[in-house]
């Protein structure tokens, strides 16, 4: 659809969408570079049959030039073809995915297989309307599209409709060679996305922080060390997971986060307490404890920061060890909530700082829940009219 060259660590595209469009990209097992190119409405492949970066970025310009042909080069003017669903999609996944997380492109890429196998990748995406988006709402819910199928969330319903509507509200601001829309406009702007209403935030109570902390050594050290960590700075488990000492500064007695773990991608670094730096401490004398190494280490790999379907494991193993019967809701993410509400007191501001909020409003919606003490003592402060 539009003209342009992008370099990335993963693949190179030259020439025009929909006309002479050329990428190449390292094949995953072997590693020979691959070029990429449609005919007639089909994708078609071949190997270079080789590992020259320079020469395979120098075979896509030659090979987009060679499809050009004279009507590219002679009129300047000619009507590309319409953009579809599927070529909105690909463009997006090549210019804006590779910039997120891993999880995230992940996620993008299972919902891209889903919205083009219900929509088509022949649909113009300005056809979009209300129909279709009520349509899908029903539809996933129920179970009959999506990866799992089975029914999901009205939670899941809106996270896969924020993707979609970003796809579109990008494509509504990109514009081609020509300095032309992608789309003239958003057709699903201001549409209603389903929320849920009762969502289920659990806090971690004291008392089963203490009974996890009892048994957290005889479920591994590592678990040990993420859950003072968990419990102490308020910060996400994919964060701590992938601390390093680099990272470390005991002497300071701070932790610097990075912003490419944190899911607001928010750098900062935080004091810490002194049950922090003697899990830290416990954690150099059983690991690498230098460098750039990681803080928690996997298992199979010390090289390597512990995984997080490890760390659910092990959440799990602990919360079985301490006799906790097992709950929607309570895992690592709970004990982040814990932080917010143990900690109601200090303001906003502050609370935000320290567990690495870059927005005051989430932590009043979705962190902070004042239990029946505090809602009590608030009742029982309250001026009293005298007669």
């Amino acid at each position: 659809m539009m003209a342009r060259t992008k370099r990335s660590r993963r693949s190179y595209g030259a020439g025009e969408w929909g006309r002479n469009r050329v990428r190449v990209f390292p094949d995953r097992k072997t590693g020979l570079y691959q070029m990429e190119w449609r005919e007639n409405g089909r994708r078609l492949t071949r190997s270079l049959g080789h590992r020259d970066w320079a020469r395979a970025k120098r075979q896509a310009d030659e090979a987009a030039a060679g499809f050009a042909g004279p009507e590219m080069n002679g009129k300047k003017d000619a009507e590309p073809e319409p953009l579809t669903l599927g070529t909105l999609f690909e463009i997006y996944g090549e210019e804006v995915t590779p910039s997120k997380t891993e999880r995230v492109r992940c996620r993008d890429r299972t919902a891209t297989t889903m919205f083009l196998q219900f929509f088509g990748g022949d649909r113009d995406p300005a056809t979009l309307s209300r129909r279709d988006w009520d349509r899908f709402i029903r539809e996933r819910r129920a179970g009959r599209i999506g990866p799992s199928g089975k029914p999901v969330s009205d939670r899941m319903v809106e996270h896969d409709l924020t993707f979609l509507v970003a796809v579109l509200n990008w494509a509504a601001r990109s514009r081609d060679d020509r300095g032309r829309l992608l789309l003239d406009r958003n057709p699903l702007k201001g549409l209603r996305k389903p929320t849920e209403k009762n969502p289920n935030r659990v806090v971690l109570t004291d008392d089963e922080y203490r009974a996890l902390l009892g048994v957290s050594r005889r479920v591994d050290w590592r678990f040990h060390v993420a859950l003072v960590l968990a419990h102490e700075t308020g910060h996400r488990i994919g964060a701590i997971r992938q601390l390093r000492w680099t990272d470390i500064d005991l002497e300071g007695r701070t932790i610097r986060w990075r912003a490419e773990h944190e899911k607001t991608g928010y750098e900062h670094s935080t004091p810490v307490t002194d049950e922090v730096v003697a899990a830290l401490e416990e954690a150099r004398s059983l690991g690498a404890g230098t460098g750039d190494a990681p803080v928690l280490p996997a298992a199979e790999d010390a090289s390597r920061c512990m995984g997080r379907a490890w760390a659910y494991r092990l959440w799990c193993r602990a919360q079985t060890l301490a006799g906790l019967e097992p709950k929607r809701g309570r895992s690592w993410h709970s004990l982040r909530r814990k932080f917010a509400s143990d900690l109601m007191e200090l303001p906003l501001k502050v609370l935000c700082e320290l567990g690495g909020w870059k927005n005051a409003h989430t932590v009043l919606r979705c962190y902070q829940r004042p239990d029946a003490g505090r809602l009590r003592t608030a009742l029982e402060s309250r001026p009293r009219a005298r007669p």
